[in-house]
């Protein structure tokens, strides 16, 4: 069985950053939308499977479920094409560091592609958790998604929540980092829900999907949230997230790889073609890398 070496790895991330930085802002709204929407997806899933799982009763299989579940937003983000700022928090640094991408595209990027998220959260939020009365009160759902917002928005603190959203980003990107390996698309699943499940097991923070389990608590008045609350969680977890993505995977894997010599046909710093990175390439174009296909997020 084919994979990519973490040297190839680093060449598919590098491609990846940089087309991404350099999408027009309309492209990175849209693609912004539809990741926002899957980890809305992931979330609704998550908290209706792991409804009625008593913690008391369940202990960590509660949130086992939840990672678990919670994973199909990933997927779908990895799969289908999608930009996720928490994934971009990775790609376009790694891009930046290899001097591909200025940080004024990063700038502009993370901008448009943060919008898109929240746009595309709050919208599942409403239509889906709120219009579809999912969580109508007094319900299991509606217990559930308190609980979740009541502890990320209230009982964490600000530096619980930005240390948490460190913790959360480097296993969110390892999940991307991982799928790069991966030359099918099993592969890429397979590495993306053991990361995933942990985060969300061990209670981490990450920005997109609080843009919808906090918005849709409120929508359906649970959890007792205010908006500062829900701001103030987004902002340290942005932080935090940017720092797991940004120092412990962009950062240490650029300092490992991104100056590696000897890749099959290209030299450091350049994406490997279809015919050097094959299979999983655009077979007879030569110019298109798996990373540039959107596979990769």
């Amino acid at each position: 069985m084919s994979f990519n070496t973490p040297a190839q790895m680093t060449q598919l991330a590098i491609a990846s950053g940089e087309t991404k930085a350099n999408a027009s802002p309309p492209k990175a709204l849209v693609a912004g939308f539809l990741a926002g929407a899957y980890i809305a997806f992931g979330g609704l899933i998550a908290t209706v499977t792991s409804a009625g799982l008593d913690p008391k009763t369940w202990g960590g299989i509660t949130t086992l479920v939840t990672g678990l579940t919670f994973s199909l937003g990933l997927i779908l983000v990895v799969i289908a094409g999608a930009d996720l700022l928490t994934g971009n928090m990775m790609l376009v640094p790694i891009a930046v560091l290899s001097r591909r991408v200025t940080v004024g595209k990063l700038a502009a990027n993370w901008l448009w592609v943060t919008i898109g998220n929240l746009v595309g959260s709050v919208f599942v939020a409403w239509l889906l958790a709120d219009q579809t009365g999912l969580f109508a009160k007094d319900s299991i759902n509606f217990a559930r998604l308190a609980a979740i917002a009541h502890g990320k928005g209230i009982t964490e603190t600000h530096w619980e929540q930005f240390v948490r959203a460190i913790g959360c980003n480097w296993l969110v990107c390892l999940a991307v980092w991982g799928a790069l390996a991966a030359t099918s698309v099993s592969g890429k699943i397979l590495a993306i829900i053991p990361p995933i499940t942990a985060f969300v097991a061990l209670g981490f923070d990450h920005v997109v999907a609080n843009m919808f389990f906090l918005p849709a608590a409120m929508m359906v008045g649970a959890g007792g949230l205010s908006l500062g609350d829900t701001v103030l969680n987004l902002v340290f977890a942005f932080l935090g997230n940017a720092v797991g993505a940004g120092v412990f995977v962009a950062g240490a894997y650029f300092y490992l790889y991104g100056n590696a010599k000897g890749l099959p046909g290209s030299a450091a710093g350049a994406p490997l073609t279809a015919v050097d990175a094959a299979p999983g390439a655009v077979a007879g174009d030569p110019s298109v890398t798996r990373a540039e296909r959107g596979t990769l997020d």
